[in-house]
C-alpha cells in the first residue's frame, strides 16, 4: 500500500468523522444552521436584485406600477401596450423554464415546502432554488401581481435541504434545517428576524421545541445580519407614519370590528385564489402547460392596463396608500382587484408568494376602514393609517392562520412597537374567525386538494421521539460500513445452508433517525428489515424490522398510559407523495442482502442457526417461517421452508439489483 493510498484513506476517515459530527451532534446542527443562514441571506439579497433587474429590463425602473398608466423607458414604441405585451413575453420565458426543470416551482411555493417537511422528511430537489429564483423574478418583473416571500422561502428551504441531504442528516433534523432556510429567507427579505423565526417554526415546521426555535433563530439572525450589512438596517416600511396610537380605550371596539372584516377578507382571498386557479385549469385543459403563462398573460396584461397599481409586488403602492394618497373607493377597488390579480397570476402558472398580496389587501382595506371611521367619529377614531397597519396583520392571520407570524411581521416591518396591543387583538380575532368559518388555510388548502391533511391530529409523537437505536436488534459485533472487497468472499457457504433465492443491495437507516423515517424506509425497501448504520456512518450496528418498530411503539404507549386520538381525516397513503420504488435514504453499497431458502435435503435442516459455520463477514439478520418474521437467534432450530436473510460483504465487481 503506497503513501498516496494511505493519505486517501486518512482523508476519507476524517471526512466521515466530520459528517458524523454534523449529522449526530447538536453543535453540528447549529453549525449547519449558521451555514443555512448565510446561504438564505445571500439568496434573499440576490433574489431581490433579480426582481429589480427583471423589472428594469421590462420597464426601465426597478419598481413599477405606482406611476399609473405610463410606458416603458426601454420600449417607448409600445406605449401603454406594454402592460399587455410584457406579461406574454415573460410567460414565454418562465413557463417552459418551470415545466422543463422544476414544476414544483409553479405557484406560491410555501405549500410545497410544507409538504416536503410533513410528508417527505424535508427533502427538496436541489434545482428548485435556481428555477424558483429565475421564474419568480421574471414573473414579478413583467407584472405578476405576487409577492417575493414565497419564492425566497422555497429558495432558502431548497438550499438548506440540499445541504442536509449532502450531510445525510436524519429526517427530524433535516426538517429543522428546512425551517431554518425559510426563516432565514424571510428575515433577510423584510429585515425581520423575529418574523423569520415564527414563520419557520409556526408555518413550515408546525412544531415548537427548544431545539427547533433556537436553531431557526441562529439562521434568521445570520441571514438578517447579512441583509443589514448589504442593504442597510432600516425598517422595511421606511416611510411609515410615526406616532400612531389608540388614544381611547373604546377604539378597541373598532379594532374588533375591523378584525372581523379582515378575517372575512382573508377567507375570501383564499376562496378567490383557488376558484380562479380551478377556472384556469378547466379552461386550459388539455393544452400544453408550458404555454399557459404566455396565453394567460394576455388576461393579466389587460387587468394591469386597467389598473397599473396592481403591477408586481406593490410595496410602493402600499406606501402611497398609508400616506393617504388614494380616496376611499379607490382603496376598496385596490383591495378587491389585488385578490383577483394575484389569483390570476398564480392561476395562469405564474410563480410568486401570497404574503405580500395579503399585506396589500390589508393595508388598502384597513385604510378604507380608517377613512370611514374618521368620517363617522372624527379625530377620536385615530389616524386612518393605524387601521391599515392593524388590518395588514389581520388579513394574513386569517388567510394563513399564523397569528404569531402576523403579529411579529407587522410590528417589525413598521418598526412601531406601540401598536403591539391592537395588532395582537386583531390577529387573534381574525384567526378565530378564520378557524370557525373555514378548515384549510391559504397554504394548506393546496395540500388538502391533493389529499394531504397536515392539520389532522397525530395519534402520538412516539414515531418521532423514538429512534432506530431504541428498537433495533443490535449486532454483537458491529460490521464496518465499507468492508474490504479483495475478492476473498465467495458464495461457497450458501451450499451448506440451502438455495439462494434472492440477492439485493440494501437501503439503510441511521441509528439516530426517528421511527417515522424508519417506517417509510421499511415500507418502501424493507420486506425483511434494513441494516442500521451508526450515526457517523462508519459501522453497521444492527438490523431493524417492522416488528421491532411495533414492539417499540407498544412499549412507549403502555409506559405513557395514554389513549390514541382518532384522526379527523384518514391519513394519505405513502404512495400519494412518493412511489414505493423511489430511493429516500442511504444505500449500503458495500453489502448485499442474500436470501437463502432451506429445501428438502438441505444440510442445515434440523440444526441450530448458531451451529452453522458462518464465514467471517456473514451476518444472519432475519428468518421468515410460516410467513412470520422471527429474530435469527443462535438457538433457533432450522426447518424446511425457512428463509434466512444474511448480510454479506458484496464482491467488488458485482452490481446487485435493488428490490422492486
Amino acid at each position: 500500500m503506497g503513501p498516496l493510498s494511505s493519505a486517501s484513506k486518512t482523508l476519507a476517515s476524517s471526512r466521515a468523522r466530520l459528517l458524523g459530527w454534523l449529522r449526530g451532534s447538536v453543535f453540528g446542527l447549529f453549525f449547519l444552521a449558521l451555514l443555512v443562514g448565510v446561504g438564505s441571506g445571500f439568496g434573499a439579497i440576490g433574489f431581490r436584485y433579480l426582481i429589480y433587474g427583471a423589472t428594469w429590463l421590462a420597464t426601465g425602473h426597478t419598481q413599477f406600477g405606482q406611476f399609473g398608466r405610463v410606458g416603458s423607458d426601454h420600449f417607448r414604441w409600445l406605449g401603454i401596450g406594454l402592460f399587455v405585451v410584457i406579461p406574454v413575453v415573460g410567460g414565454l420565458i418562465y413557463g417552459p423554464l418551470i415545466y422543463r426543470y422544476a414544476r414544483e416551482a409553479r405557484g406560491h411555493g410555501v405549500p410545497e415546502v410544507m409538504m416536503a417537511v410533513a410528508e417527505n422528511g424535508g427533502r427538496i430537489r436541489p434545482q428548485v432554488s435556481a428555477v424558483k429564483a429565475l421564474a419568480s423574478a421574471i414573473c414579478i418583473g413583467v407584472g405578476g401581481s405576487v409577492g417575493r416571500e414565497g419564492p425566497i422561502v422555497q429558495i432558502g428551504s431548497s438550499l438548506a435541504s440540499s445541504l442536509g441531504q449532502w450531510v445525510r442528516m436524519p429526517e427530524h433534523r433535516l426538517r429543522i434545517l428546512v425551517a431554518c432556510g425559510a426563516g432565514g429567507g424571510i428575515a433577510a427579505t423584510f429585515n425581520a428576524p423575529i418574523t423569520g423565526v415564527f414563520f419557520g417554526v409556526e408555518i413550515i415546521l408546525r412544531a415548537f421545541s427548544i431545539e427547533a426555535i433556537f436553531t431557526v433563530m441562529l439562521s434568521a439572525m445570520v441571514a438578517d445580519l447579512i441583509s443589514q450589512v448589504i442593504l442597510g438596517s432600516g425598517k422595511f416600511f421606511g416611510g411609515f407614519p410615526s406616532g400612531l396610537a389608540l388614544h381611547h380605550a373604546q377604539n378597541y371596539l373598532l379594532i374588533v370590528v375591523l378584525a372581523v372584516i379582515a378575517g372575512l377578507l382573508g377567507i375570501g382571498f383564499k376562496k378567490v385564489l383557488y376558484w380562479i386557479e380551478d377556472l384556469c385549469d378547466r379552461l386550459w385543459e388539455p393544452r400544453p402547460e408550458w404555454a399557459r403563462p404566455a396565453v394567460g398573460g394576455v388576461a393579466l396584461g389587460l387587468l394591469l392596463l386597467a389598473l397599473p397599481e396592481l403591477y408586481g409586488v406593490g410595496y410602493p403602492v402600499m406606501d402611497k396608500a398609508l400616506h393617504g394618497h388614494y380616496g376611499l373607493w379607490f382603496l376598496i377597488l385596490l383591495a378587491v382587484t389585488k385578490m383577483i390579480a394575484t389569483s390570476l397570476t398564480i392561476g395562469i402558472g405564474g410563480s410568486g408568494g401570497v404574503f405580500a398580496p395579503s399585506l396589500f389587501i390589508g393595508a388598502t382595506s384597513g385604510m378604507a376602514f380608517g377613512v370611514t371611521a374618521d368620517h363617522l367619529f372624527g379625530a377620536r377614531a385615530g389616524e386612518p393609517a393605524l387601521y391599515a397597519v392593524v388590518a395588514m396583520g389581520a388579513v394574513f392571520a386569517a388567510a394563513a392562520r399564523a397569528p404569531l407570524t402576523s403579529l411579529a411581521s407587522v410590528v417589525e416591518m413598521t418598526g412601531d412597537f406601540t401598536l403591539t396591543l391592537p395588532v395582537m387583538l386583531a390577529v387573534a380575532v381574525a384567526s378565530s374567525v378564520s378557524r370557525v368559518l373555514s378548515y384549510g388555510t391559504i397554504y394548506t388548502t393546496k395540500l388538502l386538494r391533493r389529499g394531504i391533511d397536515i392539520d389532522q391530529p397525530t395519534p402520538m409523537n412516539a414515531l418521532e421521539s423514538l429512534t432506530v437505536a431504541d428498537v433495533m436488534e443490535e449486532f454483537s459485533n458491529p460490521l464496518p460500513a465499507d468492508p474490504p472487497r479483495d475478492g476473498s468472499m465467495s458464495d461457497a457457504w450458501i451450499s451448506q445452508v440451502g438455495l439462494m433465492t434472492h440477492r439485493a443491495q440494501p437501503q439503510a437507516v441511521f441509528a439516530n433517525e426517528s421511527l417515522d423515517q424508519a417506517l417509510r424506509q421499511l415500507v418502501a425497501f424493507g420486506r425483511d428489515g434494513l441494516p442500521v448504520l451508526s450515526t457517523d456512518g462508519v459501522e453497521v450496528r444492527g438490523w431493524i424490522t417492522s416488528q421491532h418498530v411495533l414492539e417499540g411503539l407498544a412499549r412507549r404507549i403502555n409506559a405513557a398510559e395514554s389513549s390514541i386520538r382518532t384522526p379527523l381525516a384518514p391519513a394519505p397513503s405513502i404512495a400519494t407523495d412518493r412511489p414505493l420504488g423511489k430511493q429516500i435514504g442511504p444505500t449500503l453499497g458495500g453489502y448485499q442482502v442474500t436470501e437463502v431458502t432451506l429445501g428438502e435435503g438441505s444440510p442445515a435442516t434440523g440444526r441450530r442457526l448458531g451451529d452453522l459455520a458462518w464465514p467471517v463477514g456473514v451476518q444472519p439478520v432475519s428468518l421468515l417461517r410460516d410467513r412470520r418474521l422471527c429474530p435469527p437467534t443462535a438457538q433457533t432450530t432450522l426447518r424446511v421452508g425457512d428463509r434466512i436473510n444474511v448480510l454479506v460483504a458484496a464482491p467488488e465487481d458485482h452490481d446487485a439489483p435493488g428490490r422492486q
